[in-house]
């Protein structure tokens, strides 16, 4: 096992790891072992659901199929207006939760359904037959963090190199990464153009690590373009992935972060989060310091037991 995997295989709730370090333990996990091999055009027109992230990472799998995409809000509408669709593919971490009950709705509209989910005992397999099931690997992680989770789906169709990734990470990007993050009460990410489906999962890290303490926007070049600037703010920091920024921002408030040139959405996904596990390193332990009550209160709102850490 190595260093990044040994902190996420011992922590305990009192002492949780930061973002960055789950990044680089999830890639230490698939540089070790293979994902599921799931063939992504079985249908001609998929549904393809997940709550949160996940509804991202479906976005992100199927970015080349004529898909039509949902969350849990929504499925229903969709099925209902669609013809078209022919089978779905439901991604769920825990495959509970909301998954359970649109996996019964697929099921009873008798429309053929795959299952992608890392948990091998989640409620939802008892209702779709074996081999429509697909768990895929992962870390023990900090509720929420969902990285090791997505981060191998999405390995699952780019086929990239996650040793690679973690190489480039820890010699090229932790370099590049001010120790003065705490300064700034706002982060602009600018991404390639060709990764703006990543936009959401850092807005959605942004939420859940930060709240309202500390801001997070992140669009590409050509959003960027259109009134994103108007206001300045000196302690708003541009972060642009990827490719130099000489336009937007204050000029001393710009910093460029690399990728690796074979990069894809893992990589894109893997360099982001290792930023924003740098600013939350930096800064007080939002997260860490409110994960516990919301659990509690999480639990209640969905009538199950959700504990800090998933096993």
């Amino acid at each position: 096992m190595k260093k990044n995997q040994e902190i996420l295989a011992t922590f305990t709730k009192e002492a949780l790891p930061s973002l960055d370090v789950v990044v680089l333990g999830a890639l230490e996990l698939f540089s070790e072992v293979t994902v599921p091999a799931i063939d992504f055009t079985r249908f001609k027109r998929p549904l393809v659901v997940g709550s949160g992230n996940a509804a991202v990472t479906g976005k992100l799998l199927f970015d080349d199929v004529d898909a039509v995409f949902a969350d849990e809000s929504s499925y229903q509408n969709k099925l209902a207006t669609i013809p078209t669709i022919d089978g779905a593919f439901l991604i769920s971490a825990s495959g509970s939760k909301h998954a359970v009950s649109i996996v019964k709705t697929l099921v009873e509209k008798k429309l053929p359904t795959l299952l992608l989910t890392n948990n091998e005992t989640a409620p939802v397999k008892e209702f779709l037959p074996p081999e429509s099931v697909f768990v895929f690997p992962k870390n023990r992680e900090p509720y929420t963090y969902n990285t090791s989770t997505y981060l191998g789906m999405v390995l699952s169709k780019t086929k990239e190199d996650a040793a690679h990734i973690q190489s480039f990470i820890e010699n090229e990007v932790a370099t590049d990464i001010p120790t003065d993050l705490i300064s700034y009460t706002a982060f602009y990410f600018i991404v390639p153009e060709a990764f703006s489906d990543v936009r959401d999962m850092f807005k959605t890290k942004f939420d859940e690590l930060f709240g309202s303490k500390l801001m997070g926007r992140i669009c590409t070049v050509e959003q960027t373009k259109h009134a994103k600037t108007v206001v300045e703010n000196e302690h708003e920091l541009f972060v642009s992935f990827g490719q130099d920024n000489d336009v937007f921002g204050l000029p001393h408030n710009r910093i460029t972060i690399g990728l690796p040139q074979e990069c894809d959405y893992a990589a894109m996904i893997a360099v982001g989060y290792y930023f924003i596990g740098h600013i939350q390193r930096q800064f007080p332990q939002y997260y860490n310091q409110n994960i516990e009550r919301y659990v509690q209160e999480t639990s209640e709102i969905f009538g199950s037991t959700i504990k800090s850490i998933v096993e």
